[in-house]
């Protein structure tokens, strides 16, 4: 029998000792990011298929540049649905990030897409693929369920409302707070720190921490940095966009110069 190296502790075992951490949202698709993030030590690192440009294929190299940091990796799915889940999910991340939950419901939906029947409707071929180290990992179907972690994403007035019920849905292990999409959907699209966003926002947080056994995640903004979160209760902070540090670096480098001269 192949021997495997030794694991870090998963994302949910670190959540569950108690843990505040921190990560990075890579909407670049490139591994050499990627590769950075990680030996730069965030937490972990989410590789966004709803915004950034890449596929399956493309986040398959950052998930093997990740690993060979021992980063856990997040992938963020373009929508709630079932044949995005299943080819994300046997890629072997670390956890799966559900855009657009809106109500118990569709927090159900994306949580059976999570699991093999009859618990769900997941696709078998968990002998060939990554997620269980293309069946080298005897132990994958014991203990993925345990070391996955469900993120479902609260982006709208109406989900800010059902916060709590989505929370206290069996699996959901993550409800994530958008603040952009958030203030979009109530008319503030150029303010989300708008008063009246904050006060939705804090009801959602209240409603999550309040009920279910779901850890509260968010991003940080200017008006909200990381600090504040955590004393808030948030479990998750997401501060950094790769491609807005690297805009960022190069807009200050290039003024820089230009002052220089």
């Amino acid at each position: 029998m192949a021997s495997l190296p030794p694991t870090s502790k998963s994302l949910k075992a670190r959540l569950n000792n108690g843990d505040t951490l921190y990560g990075l949202f890579l909407l670049s698709f490139s591994p050499t990011l990627a590769e950075i993030s990680g030996l730069a030590g965030y937490d972990f690192v989410v590789v966004d298929m709803e915004h950034g440009h890449g596929g399956i294929s493309q986040a398959l190299l950052c998930l093997q540049a990740l690993s060979a940091t021992q980063t856990p990796a997040i992938l963020r799915l373009p929508e709630n649905s079932p044949p995005w889940a299943k080819k994300a999910l046997d890629l072997g991340p670390d956890g799966l990030m559900f855009p657009l939950i809106n109500d118990p419901e569709s927090a159900k939906a994306a949580v059976a897409s999570c699991r093999y029947p009859p618990a769900g409707i997941r696709g078998n071929a968990h002998p060939v693929v990554r997620a269980s180290k293309y069946g080298l990992d005897h132990d994958y179907l014991e203990k993925y369920e345990s070391e996955l972690l469900i993120m479902c994403q609260v982006e709208s007035e109406e989900a800010a409302k059902r916060a709590g019920d989505i929370a206290a849905v069996d699996g959901v292990d993550c409800v994530m707070i958008g603040p952009s999409d958030l203030s979009a959907s109530m008319g503030f699209i150029r303010d989300p720190g708008n008063k009246k966003v904050k006060e939705v926002m804090k009801l959602a947080e209240s409603a999550v921490l309040g009920g279910g056994e779901a850890y509260l995640a968010g991003f940080s903004r200017p008006y909200d940095p990381p600090n504040e979160m955590k004393k808030r209760g948030y479990n998750i902070v997401c501060a950094g966009v790769d491609l807005a540090l690297f805009r960022n670096a190069v807009v200050q480098d290039v003024k820089k110069f230009k002052n220089m001269i």
